[in-house]
């Protein structure tokens, strides 16, 4: 498998099919092997690259400075590393914080962005929110990586006919570098760039599942502050949408990127320069 070093860190990552270039971001605790439902459907139209963020997968492990921007950074020099002009991004999760961080800073750089059950920010502002951050963080740093994991699987995949995904996701969170997972999820808490949603230049396609950790009109708020901008709803779903709903996501997520693509190619005939 592809190895590259980075900002001082080694990060694995896939490379297949070919078309325009497509960079799928994974979610905290996970790696590109979650975007398996979506890789035999993107890949005959799209040169699909997933990164293991550092701290995740295969990727290089550690712990210590981890933040959303330096997640962000990271994806950047990936990008310009491989020379992928204009990608398309999508991020679930921890992926969509990433994903808002770059297109943030580097508004130029995204052809499109995908939002999968995440958020331009997660800063605590009500007493509920910030028992529930604290909850969070508190039980992360001291129930062991199999319990997490096992409570874990139990909330995305609550049905009996989802056992399979069950064990999977149990399975492959448990690989996880405590460490690194604790660093990660203390990036999240406190980041935010929704002050800055304005700077953001290219469509926007924001999937939300009707039974998300956040609900829906949280994340049809923020839609309204972007400018090209819409929101899908994925019934009977939860947070990993890409794997419990992964033939409704892949044609909500191909319809968009292939509309984005024709008016880009509309928008170079009518003006080459």
């Amino acid at each position: 498998m592809p190895q590259i070093r980075l900002n001082g860190c080694q990060f694995h990552y896939t490379d297949q099919g070919s078309g325009p270039p497509l960079l799928l971001l994974h979610g905290l605790g996970s790696s590109e092997r979650d975007w398996e439902y979506q890789i035999p459907a993107l890949t005959p139209h799209y040169r699909v690259l997933c990164l293991d963020s550092r701290g995740h997968g295969q990727s290089e492990k550690g712990g210590a400075g981890y933040s959303i921007a330096l997640f962000a950074a990271d994806c950047l020099a990936f990008i310009e590393a491989l020379k992928l002009e204009k990608p398309h991004i999508v991020g679930l999760s921890m992926g969509g914080m990433i994903a808002f961080q770059l297109a943030v800073n580097s508004p130029q750089i995204p052809a499109s962005l995908t939002m999968v059950n995440s958020a331009p920010e997660v800063i605590p502002r009500k007493p509920k929110e910030y028992w529930m951050a604290g909850k969070r963080l508190f039980f992360a740093h001291v129930l062991p990586m199999r319990a997490i994991a096992g409570g874990l699987g139990k909330l995305l995949f609550p049905k009996p006919e989802q056992q399979h995904h069950r064990d999977t996701f149990q399975a492959r969170w448990n690989e996880n570098h405590r460490a690194s997972y604790l660093a990660s999820l203390r990036a999240i808490v406190g980041w935010g760039v929704s002050a800055q949603l304005d700077r953001i230049a290219c469509p926007v396609l924001v999937v939300s599942a009707d039974q998300d950790y956040t609900p829906v009109e949280q994340k049809r708020e923020y839609v309204s502050r972007l400018g090209d901008a819409r929101l899908e709803v994925v019934d009977d779903s939860r947070h990993a949408t890409p794997v419990d709903q992964p033939e409704a996501f892949n044609a909500l997520l191909l319809s968009f990127l292939q509309e984005v693509d024709a008016e880009r190619t509309l928008t170079h005939e009518v003006d080459p320069a």
